[in-house]
C-alpha cells in the first residue's frame, strides 16, 4: 500500500509540475503574441528595427547561439575565434576529465555547460576571447589559447581551475519567467514533500515513532568521532563546498569593467581619484608603462567604462587602442548610485547637488592630472635619460575619445583650462555625437525641457537625480533585459517604444539595458541638476555653462550670463575630429554640424564625418568602419621624439626624479 501511495504520489507531483509550466508558458506566449500584433500595428517600426536580427515572433527560454554584439557587423576574425572555441570545448573537456577524476560525479549536473580552461597569466589567449561579450544573454566564455600537456599540473592550480569552472558554468543569469518557473517547482517539491511525509506517518506509526525517539536520544549519547568516516564525509561532501554570494543566487550579472578586461587576458590598473569638491571616481587602466602615448576615453550619459570594453576584443576602442601600442584610461565620472564620497555620511540630495559644469571643472580635470602624475613619474623612473619636462612639453602624447555628454565635458574642459591659462594635457580629440546643441531635437524632448523649467523647484526636492531606486527594482530590471531577450516580440514592442521616446533613435536599446553595468549592485545616475543643464542649452539653442541667475551668475562667472563655450572655441589649439551618426535623433548630426561650423569659424583644426549610426552605436555596436576611423586619427599623433633626450654628460644627475 505505501509504495502504490508513492507512485500516486510522484505520478500526481509531476503532473502538477507539468500543468503549471504548461499553463506559465501559455500564458508567456500570448504575452509575446499580443506585443507582435500591437508591433504589427505600430507605425514606423521598421526604421527603428532595422540593424537588429532576429525578430521571429516565437519565443525562446535560451540566448541565441552566437552573442548580441556579432549580430551586426560579425567579422571573419571574430567567426573563426567563435569556432574555435567550439572546438576546444572537447579537448578541454578530456582534459579536465584527466585531472580532476572527482569531476564525474557532478558531470550530469553540469553537462549543460561547456568546460573550459583559461590561463591568466599568458596574453596568447586574448584574441581567443573574442566570442566573450556583455549582451546581457550571453555566457561567460572564455579558453585557453595553446595546452601543454607535458607540464605538470599543481593540485592548488587544478581545484583553482575546477573552481573557475564550476563558477562559470554556473554563472548564467537568470530572468524573471526562468525564476517564476524554478519557484514553482521549489513549492511544489516542499508541498509534495510535506504530503507524503504525512502519509507515511500514518501508514507506519511505529517507525515514525522510532525515528522521533532516536531523534531525541542522540542528543543525549556522546557522538564518537571516526577519523577515517570524517575524512570520507569531508571528500564527499567537497562539491558542495561553494562559496555562495547573494548575488550568485539571484543569478544577476554585476560583472565590472575590471572583470572584462583581465578575463579577456589583458593587464588592468584601477586608481582612486579624489576631486577638489571630494567625489571619489574610478580612473581605470589597460596599462602600457613604457609607452610615449596614451589614450582617454570619457562615456556619455547613463554610461560608464564598461561602453568602452562591452564589444569584445575585437570591437571595443579600449582594446583596440591597447593593440595599436597606447597607455589605455578609462574614465569614471560622478553619478553612481553608490554615491562614493570621502564624506562617507553625504545625503543623497547633497551628493546629487551638481550640473555638466562639475563634469568639465572638476572630474576631467581630477582625472587627466592623475594621468600626467602618473605618466610622468612612470617615464621617468623606466627611461633616467628624460630631460626635465618645459612649461610648454610633457613626456608622452595624450589623446581623448568622448562620446555624448562626454564630449561636451571634454569640449568645456579645454575651453576652461585655457581660459586659466592652465595645460589642458591633450594633443588629439575625437568627439562621437558629443552634447552641447539640442535645439534641434523631438517633440518629447521639447516637453521634458518645459516641464523641468515650470516644475524644476518642486521637481527637484522629489527627484534629486534619475535611476533605478532600491536593490530589488534594479534587479529586476537585469532581470526583465533577460526576459526581453527570449521574447522577441515584447523585446521588439520595448524596442520601438523606448525609440519613439528617443525620437526615433534605432540604437539596440533593449541589448543596452542587459549589459552588466546596469545590476543589483550599483548603476550610472543623472542629477536633476545636469538634466535641467541640457535643458537650458536647449531653451537658449547655444552651448554654456550654467545659469545659475544673474546674483549667482555674478560671482561664479563675473557677468550675469554664463559663460558661452561656442563663442571660446578659438581658444582650441588641438586637431578636433567630429563624428555625427545619420540614424542618431538624440543629438541629430545638424547639431554636430554646428560644433563643427563654429570651430571651423575660429580657426580651429577640425574635421568633421558622418556614419550611418544611431546614438548607441558608437560604443555599444560592433562597427569596423568606424572603429578603423577612430584608431587612424589617433595614429596621427606621434609621440615625443629624441628631443627630450638628455645630452650623454648629463647622464648620472638626478635619474630617476619622482614626483607626487
Amino acid at each position: 500500500m505505501q509504495r502504490f501511495v508513492d507512485d500516486v504520489l510522484a505520478v500526481t507531483k509531476e503532473s502538477v509540475k507539468t500543468f503549471t509550466y504548461e499553463s506559465l508558458n501559455i500564458i508567456v506566449r500570448l504575452i509575446n503574441g499580443v506585443s507582435a500584433l500591437v508591433l504589427a500595428l505600430l507605425p514606423g517600426k521598421a526604421n527603428i528595427l532595422e540593424g537588429i536580427q532576429g525578430w521571429e515572433l516565437r519565443p525562446t527560454f535560451r540566448g541565441p547561439r552566437f552573442p548580441r554584439w556579432m549580430e551586426n557587423g560579425v567579422s571573419s576574425f571574430n567567426q573563426f575565434i567563435h569556432e574555435l572555441s567550439l572546438d576546444s570545448d572537447v579537448s578541454s573537456q578530456e582534459y579536465l576529465s584527466g585531472e580532476e577524476g572527482e569531476e564525474e560525479e557532478d558531470s550530469d549536473e553540469y553537462e549543460e555547460y561547456p568546460k573550459t580552461t583559461l590561463s591568466r597569466s599568458s596574453r596568447v589567449p586574448r584574441a581567443a576571447f573574442a566570442d566573450y561579450v556583455y549582451s546581457g544573454v550571453s555566457k561567460t566564455r572564455s579558453i585557453s589559447g595553446c595546452q601543454h600537456p607535458s607540464q605538470p599540473h599543481s593540485p592548488n592550480g587544478v581545484q583553482s581551475l575546477k573552481d573557475q569552472i564550476i563558477h562559470r558554468a554556473t554563472d548564467r543569469r537568470r530572468g524573471v519567467i526562468e525564476d517564476l518557473h524554478l519557484a514553482m517547482e521549489i513549492f511544489i517539491e516542499v508541498v509534495f514533500d510535506v504530503i507524503h511525509k504525512s502519509i507515511h506517518v500514518l501508514f507506519s506509526p511505529s517507525e515514525a515513532l522510532g525515528t522521533l525517539f532516536r531523534l531525541f536520544s542522540s542528543h543525549e549519547r556522546p557522538i564518537l568521532v571516526d577519523n577515517d568516516v570524517v575524512e570520507d564525509a569531508s571528500v564527499s561532501s567537497a562539491p558542495a563546498e561553494r562559496n555562495t554570494s547573494f548575488r550568485s543566487s539571484l543569478n544577476t550579472d554585476a560583472r565590472t569593467c575590471q572583470d572584462v578586461i583581465t578575463e579577456l587576458g589583458y593587464p588592468y590598473e584601477a586608481i582612486r581619484v579624489i576631486t577638489a569638491d571630494g567625489y571619489v571616481l574610478l580612473l581605470e587602466r589597460i596599462p602600457r608603462r613604457h609607452a610615449r602615448k596614451a589614450v582617454y576615453l570619457q562615456h556619455g550619459i547613463f554610461d560608464s567604462s564598461m561602453g568602452w570594453v562591452s564589444n569584445g576584443v575585437v570591437g571595443s576602442p579600449a582594446f583596440a587602442a591597447y593593440d595599436q601600442g597606447f597607455d589605455v584610461f578609462l574614465g569614471n565620472i560622478r553619478g553612481l548610485v553608490s554615491r562614493e564620497h570621502v564624506n562617507k555620511n553625504i545625503s543623497s540630495r547633497e551628493y546629487w547637488k551638481y550640473s555638466i559644469n562639475e563634469y568639465g571643472t572638476k572630474d576631467i580635470p581630477a582625472l587627466i592630472e592623475k594621468i600626467h602624475q602618473v605618466k610622468t613619474a612612470e617615464l621617468r623612473l623606466s627611461k633616467p635619460d628624460i630631460e626635465e619636462e618645459s612649461n610648454d612639453d610633457q613626456l608622452y602624447k595624450l589623446c581623448a575619445i568622448c562620446h555624448s555628454l562626454g564630449g561636451a565635458s571634454m569640449l568645456m574642459y579645454v575651453v576652461t583650462r585655457r581660459l586659466k591659462s592652465k595645460p589642458h594635457r591633450l594633443s588629439r580629440l575625437v568627439l562621437l555625437s558629443p552634447a552641447g546643441f539640442h535645439h534641434d531635437s523631438s517633440l518629447l524632448f521639447s516637453a521634458v525641457e518645459h516641464v523641468l523649467f515650470y516644475l524644476g523647484p518642486i521637481l527637484s526636492r522629489i527627484f534629486p537625480a534619475f535611476y533605478v531606486p532600491t536593490r530589488f527594482f534594479r534587479m529586476l530590471v537585469n532581470k526583465l533585459a533577460r526576459d526581453l531577450q527570449h521574447l522577441p516580440a515584447v523585446g521588439g514592442l520595448v524596442q520601438t517604444l523606448v525609440a519613439y521616446v528617443a525620437g526615433g533613435d534605432s540604437s539596440n536599446w533593449v541589448g543596452v539595458l542587459g549589459l552588466p553595468h546596469y545590476n543589483m549592485n550599483d548603476m550610472p545616475g543623472v542629477s536633476f541638476g545636469v538634466a535641467l543643464h541640457l535643458a537650458q542649452m536647449k531653451r537658449t539653442r547655444r552651448f554654456r555653462m550654467f545659469d545659475y541667475g544673474n546674483a549667482y551668475n555674478m560671482k561664479i562667472y563675473g557677468s550675469p550670463e554664463p559663460l558661452d563655450l561656442g563663442e571660446h572655441y578659438g581658444l582650441i589649439d588641438i586637431p578636433v575630429d567630429l563624428v555625427a551618426g545619420q540614424r542618431d535623433t538624440v543629438i541629430r548630426s545638424s547639431m554636430v554640424k554646428r560644433h563643427y561650423k563654429l570651430m571651423k569659424d575660429a580657426g580651429v583644426d577640425v574635421s568633421y564625418n558622418e556614419f550611418e549610426y544611431a546614438h548607441l552605436d558608437f560604443t555599444f555596436s560592433h562597427r569596423e568602419e568606424l572603429l578603423s576611423y577612430v584608431m587612424s586619427s589617433l595614429l596621427l599623433v606621434k609621440p615625443n621624439s629624441k628631443k627630450h633626450q638628455r645630452t650623454p654628460r648629463s647622464r648620472g644627475k638626478g635619474q630617476a626624479s619622482v614626483r607626487g
